[in-house]
């Protein structure tokens, strides 16, 4: 009786017709079972894969205005094609310039003073004893994150004014002679800008390292302190080689977005007055495309923007991959 290939001579299912005759059938069995298992949490990435489609992807279509001369009437697709004459335009605008200078100098001064400032809020909060007082300390640092910029550019509005509490106090202490309008002061907006921001942010940043730490093994402490070694030596030594991971990916990610000078932050604290001062890349396409009705050009300036964050984050990847061998990838 002549045997089946998918049967051995007891009649029993061949191993080898599983493993070599049919794999796909034998794959596929594993993969849809865990699919199935995990079910809720797929739904769950399934949305923001939507969301990201949505918000992301579909809205790169857009990128075609800034070769094109569109002045917001019918679809984009029959506006007349401009090459790289908006590009061009770029180079020869003059408020580009300061345009430039005024992102890249409050971005440059944010990343400086900002960016430590969390891992050093954490290191701190990591070396509190006292639990409840941890916790106090922690929730009053993070709540200003959930104020919006419109909220709190109010706030700064109504401090920083002529009869604003900063002046009482500054001319209490008779370190200035009369009040002063600060956000009326170019020369004072962008540290403002830094200042205000750090503020708002330094509290919910230092999240993620404090969740680094908590990652970090207890028995490297024990053995730190059976060596001897104090407070900061652990910090030194335990403690930030712990979170130097954590801390070259986010610093990857806010050496790309340097270009970036907090659109929501700025518009509210913006004025005629300091407009030498506060007119960055974000609010001058705002300004451009929307007031002025160049979204050809608005487009070209946004993407020429993209592209040099991308390189941006390709070169502090590059950096850090060499320096700490970590990276995005």
């Amino acid at each position: 009786m002549p045997v089946s290939m998918d049967t051995d001579t007891r009649g029993h299912p061949n191993p080898e017709s599983i493993a070599y005759g049919r794999p796909d059938a034998a794959k596929r069995r594993p993969f849809l079972a865990r699919l199935w298992n995990q079910r809720y949490l797929q739904a769950m990435a399934l949305l923001g894969l939507v969301w990201m489609i949505l918000f992301n992807y579909i809205p790169m279509y857009g990128l075609i205005l800034g070769f094109k001369d569109y002045i917001g009437i019918g679809s984009p697709l029959g506006a007349p094609w401009a090459g790289w004459s908006h590009f061009r335009a770029i180079f020869e605008d003059d408020q580009m310039s300061q345009v430039i200078k005024n992102t890249l100098g409050i971005s440059l001064i944010k990343l400086i003073v900002g960016f430590p400032i969390p891992i050093l809020f954490a290191l701190f909060l990591n070396e509190l004893r006292s639990i409840r007082f941890n916790r106090v300390v922690q929730t009053i640092s993070y709540l200003p994150h959930f104020l919006s910029w419109v909220i709190l550019g109010g706030i700064l509005t109504a401090w920083l004014s002529d009869v604003g509490i900063v002046n009482d106090i500054l001319m209490g202490l008779h370190l200035v002679k009369e009040p002063i309008f600060y956000l009326g002061e170019p020369q004072y907006f962008w540290t403002i800008a830094v200042v205000s921001d750090v503020w708002k942010e330094f509290g919910w940043g230092a999240i993620i390292y404090i969740a680094a730490i908590a990652g970090i093994s207890p028995e490297l402490y024990e053995a730190a302190t059976i060596d001897g070694a104090g407070r900061f030596q652990k910090m030194r030594f335990v403690t930030l080689p712990g979170i130097r991971g954590t801390i070259s990916i986010l610093f990857i990610l806010a050496v790309s977005g340097i270009l970036n000078s907090n659109f929501d932050q700025i518009l509210v604290l913006k004025n005629q007055v300091n407009e030498s001062a506060s007119n960055v890349i974000d609010v001058y396409v705002y300004q451009v495309g929307i007031s002025q009705g160049r979204f050809s050009y608005s487009t070209a300036v946004g993407l020429v923007k993209s592209v040099i964050a991308l390189f941006l984050l390709l070169f502090a990847n590059s950096v850090t991959k060499r320096i700490n061998q970590s990276s995005l990838f």
